[in-house]
């Protein structure tokens, strides 16, 4: 120590303040009062900065209490004066000297709350189900697989289903991807972890209410359907699911294949539901076998979640040759009965989710043995004939790979699978002979301006018309609503000029016990979507049940100590899917084979954990700017002139200072903040604290309840 006194005191002779300022902030063993004392003399000779002489001040008063006598230290502290506490910026009459949430701890329901949790958990904001992400990865990587299926449960009701066929949005919102931060985490490969590996089984959630006497019926027996049936089972109404095929899971079991989906997975997830009280008949058909008018008769409520089942068929030339199918008829017939008739040379036209499952059905089938090098196809003289291999499979797309609706990865499996692609083509006409289609006829395009969704238009290339060869059309081309099955005094009620239902944003129809749901209210959509919007209907439904509004979301706010991280997580690179070789991959094989624990926890730790709030209370910052120095985000911490909020607190932006006189605030943007907890560490004066923010959905009224002071 002694030596290093004198080292201190030799920097600071020659006036190198911010080299012993250095020297001192690195340590990291307890300070004693000669340290206190010097820091104050290295602030006080330094003297840049109004925060130079809080910091003076305050270690100066620090080594009087630590016992420090020394003449010399009143002496410089005489030289300055204090700096006036009125300089810093009131924190406009709150309860607590903390603005980012509406409360230091518990929780709360505020608009702000809300807010915080929109702008800093990317991920969960981007989950139509606002599943807690970071809360359940931070689980898995402790080992607590019981616990993160919980978290997941809550919100999705499926997780082990989704942890293999979701599409991600949360990971295309994930700060890890953000620039200059790496890869997105592999969210939806984790969630999948705490499926395989957690203990329990089958895991059923508590009833929020008691049994109300109220019945519901709910008309189709996929993800919304059963999402509806079973938030409502929690809120305490008995609930009946009707399905008319002969299994209940929708595109679950009817258009996802296998060997992408295993069944068990879907079966032990739907009898998880059916636990809760949930009825589910199949083999029944609305409309043929009961009508909408005699479900309302027997029921206070009916909710439609029939899916998108009316196929969008391209209206081309040659529409009516045979061998020309929708892509969701074909693999319903392979997913109901094994395999399904199919020519040699397949061709599918489509470029999302459908599209992938047919190419990969049908080449399990046998139609694709042999490559198709379709990159020396890209000159051909206008109407030529491209003949195909034998036994070959090829997927058909108007647009790039970029704008395919896909999950990561599976483009890649596609080619280990020798299935080819076709980008920037469009179908003409189909092509055929006595009756049956022999090709498809081609255009070439090129991206133009981007459509209402963002993508880019595809734009016909004049004179590059071609024909490709093909004895089996597979249209991935997108579906709709049928409505054709509703009764027809009814029909004009809820159908539109188009024969799309007349709904609002919560299901709600023009008829006021009847509610639509997930697909069927939207048209085709994801899982996660689907279960998104069934969440919310079920809330809307139970209001009208019970003429309250029983199920709210809320923030819940506790402090913390740490986030559990460290800088060494951030380098940890993406882990791969594991995969079966190619030769194994069949019908019912599943391609992707989990991760193991070992793995998971590798995955885990890049998660930010993006749910903890850092943030510096102004009443003990002494802007010694030791936070400034250590930030590792150009914007994650800043010296402030002014921030500027909406009337319900909402910070809406600020106005950075130019200068140490204009600084009222050093403050943490949330929004650039990485977690890394060096702000924490480096604060000699505890003014930073940590916050654990969370997202939850639960009962608003009766036993289960919990008030905002909680």
């Amino acid at each position: 120590m002694a030596d290093l006194r004198t080292k201190i005191e030799a920097l600071l002779d020659d006036n190198r303040n911010e080299e012993a300022i250095d020297r001192l902030c690195g340590r990291r063993a307890a300070r004693d009062a000669w340290e206190y004392a010097l820091l104050a003399r290295a602030y006080f000779q330094r003297g840049d900065a109004r925060g130079d002489l809080y910091a003076g001040y305050f270690f100066a008063n620090r080594a009087q209490l630590a016992g420090f006598d020394e003449p010399w230290l009143d002496e410089l502290r005489s030289q300055h004066a204090e700096p006036a506490a009125e300089k810093k910026i009131s924190m406009r009459g709150l309860s607590y000297p903390f603005d980012a949430v509406s409360q230091q701890s518990g929780v709360g329901t505020a608009a702000k709350d809300f807010d915080w949790i929109a702008r800093n958990i990317p991920c969960q904001e981007a989950c139509p189900a606002h599943t807690n992400i970071p809360e359940y990865l931070t689980a898995i990587f402790n080992g607590e697989y019981d616990r993160a299926y919980r978290l997941n449960l809550e919100s999705n009701v499926f997780p082990g289903v989704l942890g293999r066929v979701c599409a991600r949005p949360c990971e295309d919102a994930c700060r890890h991807g953000w620039d200059g931060l790496g890869e997105s985490v592999a969210i939806c490969h984790s969630k999948r972890v705490a499926a395989d590996l957690k203990e329990s089984a089958p895991v059923v959630l508590e009833k929020w209410y008691p049994d109300s006497g109220k019945m519901v019926a709910v008309v189709g027996a996929g993800v919304a359907g059963l999402t509806v049936a079973r938030e409502l089972a929690r809120c305490g109404h008995a609930v009946t699911v009707l399905e008319k095929h002969a299994l209940p899971g929708g595109m679950m079991n009817q258009g996802i294949p296998e060997f992408r989906l295993p069944r068990d997975v879907i079966e032990r997830e739907i009898e998880q539901v059916q636990l809760l009280g949930v009825e589910i008949t199949c083999g029944v058909e609305v409309g043929k076998d009961i009508t909408l008018a005699g479900l309302r008769d027997v029921n206070d409520a009916v909710v439609l979640a029939a899916g998108t089942l009316r196929p969008n068929l391209l209206d081309l030339p040659g529409k009516e040759l045979s061998g020309i199918r929708h892509g969701l008829d074909f693999l319903l017939e392979v997913n109901t009965h094994g395999t399904a008739e199919i020519g040699r040379h397949v061709l599918v036209i489509g470029g999302g989710f459908t599209a992938m499952d047919c190419a990969r059905t049908a080449k399990r089938l046998g139609a694709a043995t042999v490559a198709f090098d379709n990159a020396a196809n890209a000159d051909v003289p206008p109407g030529t004939v491209l003949h195909a291999p034998r036994d070959h499979v090829g997927v058909w797309y108007r647009r790039t790979h970029n704008e395919m609706l896909t999950t990561p990865g599976e483009l890649e499996e596609l080619g280990h699978e020798h299935i080819d692609m076709e980008f920037l083509v469009s179908p003409v006409r189909y092509v055929g002979e006595d009756g049956a289609v022999t090709g498809v006829e081609f255009v070439r395009n090129e991206l133009g301006e981007p459509d209402a969704g963002g993508r880019r238009r595809p734009v016909p290339v004049q004179g590059s018309e071609f024909i490709v060869e093909a004895d089996t059309v597979l249209l991935a081309t997108g579906q709709f609503p049928d409505g054709e099955w509703i009764d027809e005094a009814l029909q004009g009620s809820l159908l539109d000029d188009d024969r799309w239902l007349q709904r609002d944003r919560d299901g709600r129809t023009p008829l006021e016990d009847i509610f639509v749901a997930g697909d069927y209210a939207d048209g085709a959509s994801s899982l996660i979507s689907a279960i998104g919007h069934a969440n919310r209907v079920a809330r809307t439904v139970d209001h009208h049940l019970s003429g309250e509004m029983r199920v709210r979301d809320r923030v819940r706010i506790v402090d913390a100590d740490d986030t559990g991280r460290i800088p060494e997580m951030d380098a940890v690179p993406l882990q791969p899917m594991p995969v079966c070789g190619v030769a194994q991959r069949d019908l019912t094989a599943e391609v992707e084979t989990g991760y193991d624990d070992a793995l998971a926890v590798d995955e885990t730790q890049r998660c930010y954990r993006c749910h903890y709030k850092y943030e510096i209370d102004s009443d003990t910052c002494i802007y010694c700017d030791w936070c400034i120095k250590v930030k590792p985000r150009p914007e994650c911490i800043l010296k402030i002139k002014e921030l500027t909020y909406d009337d319900e607190g909402r910070i809406l932006g600020w106005e950075e200072a130019t200068s140490t006189d204009e600084t009222n605030l050093v403050w943490i943007n949330q929004e650039d903040c990485i977690r890394c907890g060096a702000c924490l560490d480096a604060c000699p004066v505890d003014a930073i604290s940590l916050q654990k923010v969370d997202f939850e959905t639960a009962p608003a009224c009766g036993r289960n309840a919990e008030s905002e002071t909680t």
